[in-house]
């Protein structure tokens, strides 16, 4: 595997993180807002992001796919999730980051290069976990970001979407700026 297991569950804890900060930044106010009337709203969103990643990671842990009951599990988790307000959905995001440790760290390098089949494709257990855990956070969070960034949260960039932290800021001649604005300039 590129990752040992100990990067894998740190990178998956990274996004955690990262998630819980674009979180941080949403507007209670806002919570309704989505982009086009068939797309999921803020809340949806944040509520789908509590139940997408423990299912696909628990049934790779597993090693065995069922439609049937993968289904079952995704529309029993998904009418909890419904029912979250902002703040559980947030406490449910942060929960996530233990329940990698939990069922990754006893996971062996044979376990994770153990082959499944998964809506009809064969990988391995530890590509399953970068396809569907790994690389959906990334564009996730990148909706979630686009998200607030729509709802007017102009403040927002690189450094919220992919650090997880704000910009730091410096004081320049009595003015604040902050480090991407002296880049752009400089282009650096």
């Amino acid at each position: 595997m590129v990752l040992t297991k100990d990067e894998l569950i740190a990178s998956l804890q990274h996004e955690v993180r990262v998630l819980l900060h674009l979180a941080s930044k949403v507007d209670p106010a806002k919570l309704d807002y989505r982009p086009t009337a068939k797309q999921r709203s803020l809340l949806e969103l944040l509520q789908y992001l509590t139940i997408a990643f423990p299912i696909h990671l628990r049934t790779i842990k597993s090693g065995v796919f069922d439609m049937d009951s993968w289904g079952t599990t995704w529309r029993t988790e998904e009418a909890t999730a419904k029912t979250l307000t902002l703040e559980q959905a947030k406490d449910a995001i942060g929960r996530q980051s233990a329940l990698f440790e939990e069922l990754l760290g006893s996971c062996s390098d044979a376990d994770l290069r153990a082959p499944m089949e998964m809506f009809g494709h064969k990988a391995s257990r530890g590509l399953w976990i970068v396809r569907l855990v790994l690389s959906h956070y990334a564009a996730y969070r990148m909706q979630l970001f686009l998200y607030l960034k729509s709802c007017g949260r102009e403040e927002l960039n690189t450094m919220n979407l992919w650090g997880g932290m704000d910009a730091p800021q410096r004081r320049v001649i009595g003015e604040l700026k902050t480090e991407e604005e002296d880049a752009r300039k400089t282009g650096c």
